[in-house]
């Protein structure tokens, strides 16, 4: 009997202390600490806080809850301790328990049904986040009642739709790329929660979080036409919003994963150091207002990266930019700021020179995915350009070699978004070609069944090149078109305050070429060659450069029927279907197989206002030209129209006004009243696709294999960025003795050449 009594008294007190150092999953010890002295220094996190207190209050006296209400009665539990909230919390956690399903109808109508879908994935977080906020409060009889409903109505679907051998029916990229995430990862998560009275529990949360390595590093599918989940740089292909969505539910169940088994290893994927850039790079920073964002694909303009880069930074990836980011985006209006889950994981952060901005290239390139984002200054209201080429699938639209541009604090040539998916215009505009800013041949473009089955032929971006004041970049959207086009190459070069659009065009047969623009604002044409487009205070122009300009003097475009045509069309607010949008058609005059659109975008700003840039252009033989005058210098641009894939088995030789070359696109800079026919007097030369420029017999540049590469501070001390295949021998003019230079950042040593005077880099792994 005393004995019997002494083993009693033991189980109790083990199962005591075992209750006692649960490691919480979100709502730990730290957090709530953390948050408690947020609540009496920080005046934002104080107001914050005493608004959610007082919703709680409210919740009290509701008969029914919702099951988001959890996060927020177990948060005010652990932070106050007052029972009240705790019992409530328990309420909801035993009602939840008596449903069904907590799986929509409409996903359970189908054939197989989906048990395990977001209704699902969404309920078992909050559920689960509930319980494990309460779970000292609970008996041990409440405690594995209700740990079982979560088993029976969240995990054990999920798992048996997802997971399971026997019975699993979906993969990675079943309705995208996010859902995994979601439905996995949330099971994951209530699996941790219900560790301590189901015993395969913690066998569950360790298969969820081995997947992650697979999940992560998904390749896509072939014969499906499904990207990759990931770019290598941290880019999510679906848009910001999915991105954020899908990532989120990772970070959630991995940051609980630490909390709950600190000794544990996990999967540390060399993604998660970009993830968090990815979405400083795609975010436009606005003085004053919220910030911007990228919004190709099912996006919102006021997509943010706030919560994953908390996520991050609670998971131990604390970097200076990070900091910098979420102080200037954290949107105190927003939904995701007045949560249970950002009071408990906003962190403490380091204190910046008011003068940061991150270090690095201000622009980048997600290669694998297709995106680009090109700025000016990490300063509000600068200058970004956001170019796509890449898949179209789901969530990403049929948008290949699209643009959109921000200035002085505005989108104004934009994206024309998105709308619910309920609506028929969804699949019928925006996520068609028409609503993009894209060439079209013939009234078509992309095939409209795109969206839906995927591109066969991905549109791809290239040489991404950033100088100080030069930027260049590639779009191929020539795949996704090949139905109707056999070449659509679309060149960016950004010089100063003009941004030049190069579209390289080829057709199978003759047909009308032209190319849409999607703005905000007020736009018009009215006494000039210059289309307008402004919003407030943000201003551009857009000047079609060849084949031909808008009819000179505002002249009617029937006495110059050889002049761009221009037409207003009509599209749909951006989320808004039921309003229409005006938007530009720009088009050849005439019908045609092989055309070349070139035209310039023009940066207003309040330096230039009074002076804006010169711009002049002239056709040559075999040659196209644009001279772009600004401050003090000169920009003379040549596109050689024998490299466009006309030739074949030679080489496009040309020589334009005494520049021998191959290049498709030349750059030269000089000082503006500088002798252009001097070698001396180039301060920049840029190449795009070519192996050598010569004049008068003396070599600039040189190459046995083409290559695109800007070089700065040319015949002084030469800065070279260059890209072109792993191994080349490049030569370049340099009237001085040099023995190295800077070669893509890095200091290169080359052998110097007197007799013509040159220096020679041996290139090995472009190093």
């Amino acid at each position: 009997m005393q004995r019997g009594l002494l083993f009693v008294i033991f189980y109790i007190l083990v199962f005591s202390l075992n209750a006692q150092t649960r490691n919480y999953l979100l709502y730990t010890d730290e957090n709530i600490s953390r948050l408690k002295d947020q609540i009496k220094t920080d005046e934002s996190i104080e107001k914050n806080w005493d608004n959610q207190y007082k919703k709680a209050k409210k919740l009290l006296k509701k008969d029914r809850l919702k099951s988001t209400d959890g996060l927020l009665l177990g948060l005010v539990f652990r932070v106050t301790g007052e029972e009240k909230y705790a019992n409530k919390l328990k309420e909801l956690l035993l009602y939840y328990g008596t449903k069904k399903t907590w799986e929509g109808g409409t996903l359970l109508k189908r054939n197989p049904p989906w048990k395990g879908g977001l209704g699902t994935s969404h309920t078992s977080y909050d559920i689960a986040m509930g319980f494990d906020a309460i779970y000292q409060y609970l008996t041990g009889s409440e405690r594995k009642k209700i740990a079982q409903s979560i088993v029976d109505l969240g995990i054990a679907p999920a798992r048996e739709d997802w997971l399971e051998l026997t019975t699993n029916m979906h993969t990675f990229d079943t309705m995208g790329h996010n859902w995994w995430s979601a439905c996995v990862y949330m099971s994951g998560l209530a699996s941790l929660a219900v560790r301590s009275e189901i015993p395969e529990a913690t066998k569950w949360a360790k298969e969820v979080e081995n997947s992650a390595i697979e999940w992560m590093n998904y390749t896509g599918s072939i014969l499906q036409n499904k990207p990759p989940t990931f770019d290598k740089d941290g880019g999510f292909y679906e848009s910001l919003n999915y991105a954020s969505y899908a990532t989120s539910q990772y970070l959630l169940f991995l940051t609980a994963y630490k909390n709950a088994w600190p000794d544990e290893s996990t999967y540390e994927s060399p993604l998660l150091d970009n993830i968090g850039n990815f979405f400083i790079n795609t975010t436009y920073y606005v003085k004053g207002k919220n910030d911007l964002a990228v919004n190709f694909g099912d996006s919102g303009i006021d997509a943010n990266g706030d919560r994953i880069l908390k996520l991050l930074w609670n998971l131990g990836y604390q970097k200076d930019e990070y900091a910098w980011y979420i102080n200037k985006t954290t949107n105190k209006e927003s939904r995701y700021w007045k949560s249970a889950e950002a009071l408990a994981l906003n962190p403490n952060l380091p204190t910046l020179n008011t003068d940061y901005v991150p270090k690095g290239s201000k622009s980048h390139l997600y290669k694998d995915m297709g995106w680009a984002t090109l700025r000016n200054s990490w300063e509000d209201n600068k200058t970004m350009l956001a170019v796509k080429s890449g898949f179209t699938w789901n969530h990403a639209h049929a948008d290949a070699g699209s643009y959109i541009l921000f200035h002085n604090g505005k989108n104004l040539i934009i994206d024309s978004g998105g709308a619910s998916y309920l609506s028929p215009l969804y699949t019928e505009f925006y996520c068609q070609s028409e609503a993009h800013n894209v060439v079209f041949f013939d009234g078509k473009a992309q095939n409209r069944n795109d969206p839906y089955f995927g591109s066969v032929n991905s549109g791809s971006l290239h040489n991404l090149v950033e100088g100080e004041g030069f930027k260049y970049l590639l779009a191929n959207a020539t795949g996704p078109y090949s139905h109707i086009l056999a070449r659509n190459y679309r060149n960016f070069i950004w010089v100063g305050d003009v941004i030049l659009v190069i579209d390289d065009l080829l057709a199978f047969e003759p047909g009308q070429f032209e190319w849409l623009l999607h703005y905000n604002g007020e736009s018009n044409l009215k006494g000039g060659i210059d289309l307008k487009i402004k919003d407030e205070d943000a201003k551009i122009r857009v000047r079609p450069l060849f084949p031909e300009t808008f009819p000179p003097g505002g002249e009617r475009p029937h006495d110059f029927p050889e002049h761009m045509r221009l037409t207003e069309k009509i599209g749909h607010e951006d989320h808004h279907p039921e309003e229409s949008k005006p938007y530009w058609s720009i088009s050849h005059f005439e019908k045609t197989t092989r055309t070349k659109f070139v035209s310039a975008i023009i940066l207003e700003t309040e330096e230039n206002k009074n002076k804006l840039p010169i711009i002049t252009r002239e056709e040559g033989k075999d040659y196209l030209k644009v001279t772009i005058t600004q401050n003090g210098e000169t920009s003379v641009v040549y596109f050689n129209l024998l490299a466009d894939g006309r030739l074949k088995h030679r080489n496009s030789l040309i020589n334009i006004e005494g520049w021998e070359t191959d290049a498709y696109l030349t750059v030269l800079k000089f000082d503006e009243n500088a002798d252009k026919t001097d070698i001396n007097t180039v301060n920049e030369v840029f190449i795009g696709h070519g192996s050598y420029l010569r004049r008068n017999g003396q070599v600039l540049l040189h190459s046995l294999s083409k290559y695109t590469a800007l070089v700065e501070n040319f015949g002084k001390q030469p800065n070279l960025i260059f890209q072109g295949q792993p191994n080349a021998t490049v030569t370049i003019y340099n009237p001085e003795n040099i023995k190295s230079l800077q070669l893509n950042e890095v200091l290169k040593k080359g052998i110097y050449d007197n007799s013509n005077k040159t220096i020679q880099l041996q290139i090995r792994n472009n190093k």
